[in-house]
């Protein structure tokens, strides 16, 4: 392997396209004919290969899955690191298949250039000009467009031609800067480190030697310091420090900084790295700041740059990538990652989705796996953003499905919509009511999983909460307690005066048990007062079905006395404050009924 040029620039870069387009070919052999790889990795590749048609498979540098060998696609993100006398570079082969476009979105987000590949025998393809579009969303301004696989037609100018100028118009409208078009065959070798005696009609760059002179673009980072706080670290004695990655701006002991929410004024009194204390540290350094002032500070607040705040608010406009095999809705609440910081959030409304081939706006009422929009986004709590255009880590986010925890879209905060700016505010921790929301029903009926999404939502607004579950419960509060009508009513009742110790000082407090007798559930709610009754009905059999620990089965063949349902009466709710048909309606349906129950009581409360 070619010693590396440890003075030379690092060039970040991508490389996308459709499947089969080459991608991983062109990858290994730009490593190997530039000698970018070690000798024990060549030897892999060679007895890999060793059985393929045509001896080396270059691909094998960068499709190191075993399920991307069998399949023969790009799964994952692959990266590379290699250099040149001239610089040295970072490579990450990005899939081509648009099942996997959040894996494109990933590779992207932290490059410098994009190579997007077209097959000469193809042309330009919808996941083309989507890979196009990606990489203009996420800030990359250069673009090598490698027109691939040239042997398989005839290295023909006229193909090559007719592909620049088709995708040169349509490239125009997204800012790139100067593309450049380079005629190549991956297998063969022409064009990628050396020139090629069958196209001499090409007098460009080949594709090494374009990203080896390209200029490397400026970091985009308009405003001030930016420092998430990740963790607050305590290593004995006096000692507290803020830990996290900074994410703009460069620091100095003895600089002014701002903390929000709070709002109050700090200086750094020292940088903590770890390879020592530096006097001043750069983004997007990993580092630990100690403050001359003790403010209450934790995951997910900010340090920032007093003359050059961010945006504090909880409305903006953001282009949305859609990642989630369901469609996205609007008023439905999801969880929204930004920097450290996790808060419940919702789409107000979606303005338009793009149309991959016209790149004009289309209307839409929902997004659909792998659409692009414009959105209004609404947070529960205020977040402190830029936008994308002046830093990519606080102008991004991403969006969870806060039941399966899953990655549903990511998105770039294009334009501050708070009515009030970017002031900074003074904000304290959400005061509210204590409430009791007490969830009822049958085994299986769903009490606990509305209870954890419920949770959930309510966490992320930072609202004071507790979760009591009759499973948990039984296993500390009430153990030893059996499953007769007394031992049952003396459960509930342990149950109902911890609630209502939590809810008087101010606690939201959510109780999922079956509690089966009208009389102590009436009992409960007299002594709490503050009470929210969701009644979780679904028939016994749908219940049965669910069962994960096989109660209603045991019940059934005699193994189990005293069942709830089965040979012990369940009393049901008259008049519940709020129902849900767990076997009618979705759960996110249910949460959000619950949510917007509770919402009602504290907003009459308060008033």
């Amino acid at each position: 392997m070619r010693a590396e040029n440890s003075g030379a620039g690092l060039l970040r870069f991508i490389t996308a396209g459709s499947v089969d387009d080459g991608k991983s070919t062109l990858i290994g052999r730009l490593l190997h004919d530039s000698d970018g790889v070690y000798d024990d990795q060549l030897e892999w590749v060679k007895k890999a290969s060793a059985t393929a048609a045509g001896g080396l498979d270059l691909s094998y540098f960068t499709d190191g899955l075993r399920a991307e060998r069998e399949q023969g696609i790009t799964i994952d993100v692959a990266y590379r690191h290699f250099a040149t006398k001239r610089r040295r570079f970072i490579i990450a082969d990005t899939p081509g298949h648009e099942q996997y476009t959040r894996n494109m979105v990933t590779g992207a987000s932290t490059a410098d250039l994009a190579v997007l590949l077209i097959d000469a025998r193809q042309g330009v393809l919808p996941q083309s000009r989507r890979h196009a579009y990606l990489s203009a969303l996420v800030g990359i301004r250069r673009v090598a467009v490698a027109v691939n696989k040239m042997d398989l037609q005839g290295y023909r100018q006229d193909v090559f031609e007719q592909i620049r100028l088709r995708f040169l118009e349509w490239l125009a409208p997204l800012g790139f800067v100067e593309p450049c078009f380079i005629p190549v065959s991956a297998l063969g070798g022409d064009c990628i480190v050396e020139r090629s005696t069958r196209m001499e009609w090409y007098t460009g760059p080949t594709l090494l030697e374009y990203l080896e002179t390209v200029t490397i673009p400026a970091p985009e980072s308009n405003g001030g310091v930016r420092f998430p706080v990740q963790l607050v670290t305590r290593a004995g004695g006096d000692f507290r420090g803020y830990a996290g990655q900074l994410a703009a701006g460069a620091l100095r002991v003895g600089d002014p900084l701002v903390a929000l929410p709070s709002g109050l004024r700090t200086q750094i009194s020292s940088i903590v790295t770890y390879d020592g204390d530096p006097a001043e540290a750069a983004a997007p350094a990993a580092l630990t700041l100690c403050l001359a002032h003790e403010i209450d500070l934790s995951r997910g607040d900010m340090l920032a740059d007093p003359a050059q705040p961010p945006a504090v608010g909880r409305d903006f406009r953001a282009t949305l990538v859609s990642l989630a095999a369901q469609p996205l809705h609007c008023d439905t609440p999801y969880l929204l990652k930004h920097t450290t910081r996790l808060v419940c959030a919702s789409l107000r409304s979606i303005a338009h989705r793009v149309d991959i081939e016209t790149l004009q706006p289309v209307p839409s009422q929902e997004l659909r796996l792998n659409d692009i929009a414009e959105v209004v986004i609404q947070t529960h709590q205020p977040l402190y953003f830029d936008t994308y255009q002046d830093n990519r880590v606080t102008g991004s986010f991403i969006l969870i499905d806060m039941l399966s925890n899953q990655t549903i879209a990511c998105g770039m905060i294009r334009e501050d919509l708070t009515a009030s700016g970017s002031q900074i505010p003074r904000m304290a921790k959400p005061v509210h009511s204590g409430l009791t929301v007490w969830l009822t029903g049958l085994s299986g009926a769903g009490k606990s999983t509305i209870s954890n999404g419920v949770y959930q939502v309510l966490a992320a607004r930072g609202w004071q909460l507790e979760m009591l579950d009759g499973d948990v419960v039984r296993q500390h509060l009430s153990k030893g307690l059996g499953f007769s009508r007394e031992d049952r009513d003396e459960n509930i009742r342990r149950i109902g005066f911890v609630a209502g110790l939590l809810t008087r000082n101010h606690v939201i407090t959510i109780v999922a048990a079956i509690s089966p007798y009208r009389e102590t559930r009436a009992q409960v709610r007299a002594s709490i007062g503050s009470f929210l009754e969701v009644y979780v009905n679904a028939p016994i059999g749908v219940c049965a079905e669910r069962d994960p620990k096989g109660l209603y089965e045991k019940a059934r063949t005699g193994q189990l006395r005293g069942m709830t349902g089965i040979d012990d009466p369940y009393e049901e709710p008259l008049s519940p404050d709020l129902e849900c048909r767990t076997d009618l309606e979705t759960l996110p349906e249910s949460v959000a009924k619950v949510v917007a129950a509770i919402e009602r009581v504290l907003e009459w409360r308060e008033a």
